[in-house]
């Protein structure tokens, strides 16, 4: 048993095998300190929020606490790095990553409230998360201790968690037919391990968990109206609504049309690339509503600017660095370019794929006029000359010292 002066730990605890094992573990080694255990819910399914207080008092905990963060989740959280286009690698649209912070951060608020010593998390030593629940404690509260119980302990399998469980006859829901490795919130859902641990298995129909199949998605498509102030999603169908409701209503239609669906392998933080099926059917359409809007009010420097902010972001938040200063200034920077971004666009929905078919916006940089093909009165056509001679100097001033 370790004595390191710690009497109350502050557990993320989420009701499943790992952190329910945890509970115990910490009251054995840590000198029978005491454990407050905090579920945070940002639209994870409600059926592992059912009961959830009560299955932490069993397992040992002296208090329960169930913060309901998901309109938090998707205002504060989820908006800001949609304004910033980020995509880690290209297609994984954060999921996970972008919940970490916030949980950490009700954490370090109920270990103020209750004057705990430490936290701890059940992220394992192989993974990303256990740098992003560091990381953000560091920040907030560098004066707290952190457990890391998978970077301890000796229990190596889901096999041993579930004899220590048993042993101190504590009950578990869970079992050893669980195949995969699943984090769910509002904005996705995510599957690892099983089949999906070689990426030459192609994914089968139990990796996926919320969208249609894309082959048996309706065959008629279907067409959504989504409307943006600033940068971020106000209204759906013409109906305005908080965050958290733009989102559920774009799940519900986007999962129906088999949007939103990923199967990537990504390089972890710690080094090791990992395979997994993402599913993000709201986001997926969010994202190209944004975009879609961007397309007619961010000049050509403004959009390569923003695409640039956006993928230092996808590092920056996949890194678990939200509560860092550069994720703030590149914050700074995608907010200012979101000023203007206002308008409307209308998406279908078919087999799998999102596409906007029509954009307006009261800021819109197109003009019919000058785009035309057909005759205007409005641009010149000669003083493209000058514009290309002046373009292409720097050649052409190279190409004749070459012939010299």
């Amino acid at each position: 048993m370790k004595n390191h002066g710690i009497k109350k730990v502050v557990l993320a605890y989420s009701g499943g095998l790992d952190t329910s094992a945890i509970i115990p573990w910490l009251k054995e080694n840590y000198d029978g300190c005491e454990v407050i255990a905090c579920v945070v819910d940002i639209g994870q399914d409600r059926d592992d929020l059912h009961g959830v207080e009560q299955k932490a008092l069993r397992s040992g905990a002296s208090e329960c606490y169930v913060v309901d963060l998901r309109e938090t989740f998707i205002r504060d959280y989820v908006y800001p790095v949609l304004q910033t286009g980020a995509l880690y690698e290209g297609s994984y649209l954060l999921g996970t990553s972008m919940a970490r912070p916030l949980i950490a951060k009700a954490l370090v608020d109920i270990a103020h409230k209750v004057g705990a010593d430490a936290l701890c998390h059940g992220a394992t030593g192989k993974g990303n998360d256990q740098v992003r629940f560091e990381s953000a404690w560091a920040a907030l509260a560098p004066e707290l201790k952190v457990i890391a119980p998978w970077r301890e302990w000796d229990l190596r399998s889901r096999e041993a968690l579930l004899d220590y469980l048993k042993e101190r006859d504590i009950p578990t829901t869970a079992t050893l037919e669980k195949i995969y490795s699943r984090d769910e919130n509002a904005w996705h859902i995510s599957t690892e391990g099983g089949v999906l641990e070689s990426p030459w298995n192609a994914a089968n129909k139990d990796c996926w968990v919320w969208t249609v199949d894309p082959l048996n998605a309706p065959d008629e498509p279907e067409e959504v109206t989504v409307s943006v102030e600033k940068g971020r999603v106000v209204a759906v169908n013409g109906k305005t609504l908080t965050p958290f409701q733009c989102l559920e209503m774009l799940n519900q239609i986007g999962a129906k049309h088999g949007v939103g669906r990923v199967d990537i392998v990504e390089n972890r933080l710690v080094g090791i690339k990992s395979r997994g099926c993402y599913e993000t059917p709201g986001g997926t359409i969010m994202m190209a509503a944004l975009r879609g809007v961007e397309q007619l009010v961010l000049d050509r420097d403004c959009f390569k600017w923003r695409e640039q902010l956006g993928l230092e972001m996808s590092y920056v938040i996949y890194d678990g660095r939200w509560f860092a200063p550069l994720r703030r200034s590149l914050q700074a920077a995608a907010e200012s370019l979101a000023e203007e971004v206002n308008g409307e666009v209308v998406l279908r929905l078919y087999k799998g794929q999102v596409t906007a078919i029509q954009k307006k916006s009261p800021n819109s940089l197109y003009n019919e006029d000058f785009a035309t093909f057909g005759e205007d009165d409005v641009y010149d056509h000669s003083h493209a000359g000058g514009f290309i001679r002046l373009f292409s100097l720097s050649s052409r001033i190279r190409a004749l010292n070459e012939k010299q």
